[in-house]
């Protein structure tokens, strides 16, 4: 399912085989969470380079309900969409959900009861209701359903939260199994499976967790396809957590995919890349570019990173131009700024999206500054055509 072509030092390139078609690495997913990419249709997408997407299992569950998307034949069929997709566990969503708020709902060895935020129905799932779920939608990729605590959390109960996603882990393997018989999914044809990594900030327990969880492959007699970065990926003062992440890509076995969940910015995505890992995703490119921020590659510079820095330094949180990465080998500027009101030059004369071959600046400013959805939607296809451009920039580094 996964073949590595070409490794340099931690980096490599390869390619995933699914059913519904083959993806090259390392790729970036966005975030159709509800099975659609705000504002964008399926023919924007296709047009940024964009293969795979993600979908949530707990937003999905909760709207439209497993029954439509099951009469509709599936994901695919209800986005009307034919590459991959791989569905989030929405583990993250329900485990955020309760940690924020006990009163939403209770977390127990055996599953987790919450309430839906919007309507205050009662919900319970399993990790076994989670696979069900996810077998039920039609994904290509799948994920486990994991105990992700804050990373703020002691270590006792991370270590806690560590053994409980290794036993759910061993829940959903053996889910997985009964379903693929159940519903008789050939070798060819069956989604691939991801285990999920916790430890917080701690690089043993984040080695027992990996450890745990090749045990339970073994136990079951499944290997794992991939093995996800559990949790956030940066801490309470949002400063990247390099030697865990590092550390993290080291323990997971080389032939199994390497996702980096929720990563990120494109430093972020590129100092991941240079360590092993190997898929990202991330609403950064669609949210930002909905508020007017524009991804510029500065040419000529090769994509590195930068040392660490707290996302309170960061241009997604102050909108305004500034240069990224070692050498600077990229900038955001922010489409609100005034100063676009009379500028008449392209975004960038070297993109072939959408926006940058039909717009200017100054046209952009104004489709924002009268608050039309038409500006959020350019600025989310040339944010996506950047990440694609990306991708393809780390394959040759």
């Amino acid at each position: 399912m996964f073949k590595i072509f070409e490794k340099k030092n931690q980096a490599r390139t390869g390619i995933v085989t699914t059913k519904n078609g083959e993806i090259k690495t390392p790729f970036f997913m966005p975030d159709a969470t509800r099975g659609f990419v705000k504002f964008l249709n399926n023919e924007d997408i296709a047009r940024t380079g964009i293969v795979p997407m993600v979908v949530n299992t707990y937003h999905l569950f909760l709207s439209p309900g497993m029954e439509i998307v099951k009469k509709a034949g599936g994901i695919h069929k209800f986005m009307n969409y034919d590459k991959p997709l791989l569905s989030d566990s929405g583990g993250y969503q329900v485990f955020s959900l309760i940690h924020k708020s006990p009163k939403m709902g209770k977390i127990t060895d055996n599953e987790v009861v919450f309430r839906s935020p919007t309507s205050g129905e009662k919900h319970i799932i399993t990790p076994e209701k989670s696979i069900q779920i996810q077998f039920d939608l039609g994904v290509d990729m799948m994920v486990c359903f994991d105990d992700p605590p804050p990373n703020n959390y002691s270590k006792a109960r991370i270590a806690a939260a560590v053994e409980r996603t290794i036993f759910w882990a061993e829940r959903c393997l053996v889910e997985y199994e009964k379903q693929i018989k159940k519903r008789k999914i050939t070798a060819g044809n069956r989604p691939l499976i991801f285990a999920v990594v916790q430890g917080g900030e701690y690089v043993d327990l984040r080695q027992r967790c990996v450890e745990g969880l090749i045990e339970v492959g073994k136990k079951v007699g499944r290997d794992w396809d991939g093995f996800g970065f559990g949790a956030r990926h940066v801490n309470e003062k949002g400063v990247f957590l390099e030697e865990i992440l590092r550390a993290t890509a080291s323990f997971i076995p080389e032939k199994a995919l390497r996702f980096a969940l929720g990563v990120g910015t494109p430093e972020d995505i590129v100092r991941c890349y240079l360590m092993g890992w190997d898929m990202f995703d991330c609403v950064i490119p669609t949210r930002e570019g909905r508020h007017g921020r524009i991804f510029l590659r500065i040419r000529g510079q090769q994509p590195l990173p930068s040392p660490p820095q707290p996302l309170s330094n960061s241009p997604l949180s102050k909108g305004e131009r500034e240069r990224h990465g070692a050498g600077g080998f990229y900038e955001t500027i922010n489409m609100n700024n005034g100063k676009f009101a009379e500028d008449f030059s392209k975004i960038d004369a070297q993109c072939d999206c959408d926006l940058c071959r039909n717009h200017t600046r100054a046209y952009v400013h104004h489709l924002f500054k009268s608050r039309d959805p038409l500006g959020m939607r350019l600025a989310a296809i040339h944010n996506l055509r950047f990440y694609v451009e990306l991708m393809e920039e780390l394959k040759t580094l």
